[in-house]
């Protein structure tokens, strides 16, 4: 699968939040927190035009059963659950839609990828350090930014392009950590 990274969409923030709005009324009481993260998280970061959510929920046990067209894909990772949405297929490549996530059909403009954690786990989670972290640090951000960018125009496949990422990402997820004393862990759930 050819990988696509794209300018940053000051709209991604919108169509996470409607992903966001869709799933905690749709499933009450199940999260006891949300949020956008990835690389459509961080303005002014080139991505892929996929919205990524993590969400908590108070105990990880089986996996809950999540609605609106999320489906349960096994990555191996231990203690989360990784779902995915996939766009409609005639929403395009780059999410032509409105900034509400809904297509001139009504479907869905853009893929999601949502992430269930525990909530004692929520604090920690790299994801969400690093997309702070790459807030905080323009330059560390449009590091990465190229880095993506070159990863993609060299025709990597979805495998090889996170692969060629880790070493930056670790960089950057192990400064975040010792920013806020917590101890460094590998970003490979492996």
């Amino acid at each position: 699968m050819v990988i696509y990274v794209d300018e940053y969409d000051p709209a991604w923030p919108a169509h996470a939040q409607a992903a966001i709005a869709e799933l905690r009324a749709a499933h009450p009481g199940l999260f006891t927190a949300v949020e956008h993260v990835g690389s459509t998280a961080i303005p002014g970061l080139p991505a892929k035009p996929v919205i990524d959510l993590m969400a908590a929920v108070a105990v990880l046990g089986a996996a809950p059963e999540i609605s609106l067209g999320y489906a349960l894909v096994d990555t191996g990772m231990p203690e989360r659950y990784f779902y995915r949405r996939e766009a409609d297929p005639g929403a395009g490549r780059d999410g032509e839609a409105s900034a509400s996530g809904a297509g001139a059909s009504g479907g869905r403009a853009l893929p999601v990828h949502l992430h269930v954690v525990s909530l004692a786990s929520w604090e920690t989670r790299n994801e969400r350090l690093l997309r702070n972290f790459l807030g905080r640090h323009p330059a560390a951000r449009d590091e990465y930014g190229r880095l993506k960018q070159r990863l993609a125009a060299a025709g990597h496949d979805g495998d090889s392009y996170t692969r060629g990422k880790t070493g930056l990402i670790q960089r950057f997820v192990d400064a975040a950590r010792d920013e806020l004393g917590l101890a460094r862990v590998p970003v490979w759930e492996e």
